[in-house]
């Protein structure tokens, strides 16, 4: 599961999650054994986890403010603990081996409240902060462009002028993947996985949609990264996978402890691609 969350705040509602509610998922998935993976070791199949145990990776779109906030206290910025960041290494701390990996979708762009997260004197260090902490900045264009309506220029440049906003902060970060506004594709797909403009060059090694459900293994003859689906984070959307997978444990990917094997049910190694350097192993 790719988990999409946007606001974090208060109420509930179509596109917020309250702080309370995202720890009640963290404690589920938890309780379920899932654990989060960064998105770039997906991709990158290095996916590290105990025997037995489920990764899950989660995504936050748009740079709202209740994602990443920091308050004074006592003369001193703290990481809010009410935030998804403050959220995610408490809950880290009190569950060891649960990780705090999560890629934000950033909007360099945007008009407040969605601009790098809503603190301007604080964007160079959060974004510092994320790309040293164990998390990933990723792009979403400059200010969230739905780019099925512009020609090729206006697409390269929203992507192009997001990283470059980005590097401003973190000089040479190259953002590894894109979630697509909307879930609105260009015209040609190839604009948007690999190119530039004004001589500032990107390249994403995946493109993510706003919908679609669970996805493939990367390890799957199917896996397509420039198409990965999300599940977004409602309640109904999030009790009904782990409904699904509690119902369907075949479908579920588990971990067999060993990066370098592939363990599948017998009969269904024809399903993988062929990965250099693996070894598949068929059980009953």
């Amino acid at each position: 599961m790719i988990l999409e969350y946007h606001k974090i705040d208060q109420p509930e509602n179509r596109w917020t999650r309250t702080p309370d509610n995202l720890r009640r998922d963290l404690l589920r998935l938890w309780e379920r054994d899932y654990r989060l993976v960064a998105l770039d070791d997906f991709l990158d199949r290095t996916i590290r986890l105990p025997r037995g145990t489920t990764p899950v990776i989660m995504t936050f779109d748009d740079s709202s403010p209740g994602q990443f906030r920091y308050i004074e206290r006592q003369g001193e910025w703290i990481i809010d603990p009410d935030c998804a960041v403050g959220v995610l290494e408490a809950f880290a701390r009190s569950h060891p081996g649960f990780g705090h990996a999560a890629t934000f979708y950033v909007l360099p762009g945007a008009d407040p409240p969605n601009r790098l997260f809503n603190q301007p004197t604080l964007v160079t260090r959060k974004l510092t902060y994320l790309a040293t902490q164990g998390y990933a900045i990723g792009n979403h264009t400059l200010w969230h462009a739905n780019l099925s309506r512009y020609p090729e220029s206006v697409v390269r440049s929203q992507i192009a002028t997001a990283q470059e906003w980005i590097q401003r902060h973190v000089p040479g970060y190259r953002p590894r993947t894109l979630a697509l506004p909307m879930g609105s594709f260009p015209r040609d797909l190839r604009w948007a996985a690999t190119g530039g403009t004004n001589g500032a060059a990107y390249r994403h090694d995946a493109i993510l949609m706003v919908s679609g459900g669970a996805a493939l293994s990367p390890y799957a003859r199917n896996f397509d990264p420039y198409h990965l689906p999300r599940i977004q984070a409602l309640e109904g959307e999030i009790s009904g996978w782990l409904t699904h997978f509690e119902r369907h444990p075949n479908e579920r990917y588990v971990s067999d402890g060993d990066p370098s094997t592939i363990t599948v049910p017998a009969g269904s190694a024809a399903r993988l691609r062929q990965i250099p350097g693996s070894r598949v192993v068929e059980r009953p």
